[in-house]
């Protein structure tokens, strides 16, 4: 008889819906809020990598058990921060003012936002890979960009994939360049390229488009992805 499979662990609710606390050992020194605003500033300074329970806790003046009274764990940490730049004073501001007449132009300024908030805070991209829950500040901007996508007409699930593809674009235009990165000429870029095997790549070299201004590349495939997915 096949020995019988173990459960598997029972997983730790989000720190959303634990008590801000343990109810044992000493009254509260810090809250929630003062954790995530130390980590965010080690953060911003040395990546997320500095941003550990022990760093934290030293920051604060304190021993790293004792934040184990407020977080079950370093991914509680990092959910708490993704949180805590979501309440930036830009986007509270935009989620506080009515929706234009023009939905997709909304949905672009509030992408604008979210890249220069990437930008200010680097380790986001890091962040955003791991499996973080959506905190009261990460709910009010799904909230937000579902209310102006209410004149699409498109059904939920497309919605929610919509704010899934401009967190997705924003990561890819807020991404630094590698260190030692090379700029290079098309010609060069494709320098194995020869007319006889590669026609149209060789003609597309040859002849490029005539100049002029050129559009903006983070709004174009913004724009152009969004209305491909919640065009009604």
């Amino acid at each position: 008889m096949p020995a019988a499979t173990p459960p598997p662990p029972a997983r730790t609710p989000p720190v959303w819906v634990r008590p801000q606390r343990s109810a044992r050992g000493p009254r509260p020194e810090f809250s929630r809020d003062r954790i995530a605003e130390t980590a965010v500033a080690l953060a911003d300074a040395g990546g997320l990598g500095a941003a550990t329970m022990r760093a934290v806790a030293a920051e604060l003046g304190t021993a790293a058990a004792s934040l184990y009274r407020y977080l079950a764990s370093r991914d509680d940490l990092v959910d708490l921060m993704v949180d805590a730049v979501l309440a930036d004073p830009v986007l509270t501001r935009r989620r506080a003012r009515r929706p234009s007449a023009d939905w997709l132009d909304d949905l672009v300024a509030l992408g604008r936002d979210l890249l220069a908030l990437h930008r200010a805070h680097p380790w986001l991209l890091e962040a955003n890979a791991r499996t973080v829950a959506f905190g009261p500040h990460g709910s009010d901007h799904v909230e937000h960009c579902l209310e102006l996508m209410e004149p699409t007409g498109c059904g939920t699930a497309a919605k929610l994939e919509a704010v899934a593809l401009i967190t997705g674009i924003v990561s890819l235009f807020a991404r630094p360049a590698p260190a030692g990165a090379r700029t290079l000429a098309p010609q060069d870029v494709f320098a194995g390229a020869s007319a006889g095997r590669h026609p149209r790549l060789t003609a597309a070299l040859t002849h490029p488009e005539p100049p002029g201004p050129r559009p903006d590349l983070f709004e174009h495939t913004l724009r152009s992805v969004l209305l491909g997915l919640l065009r009604a």
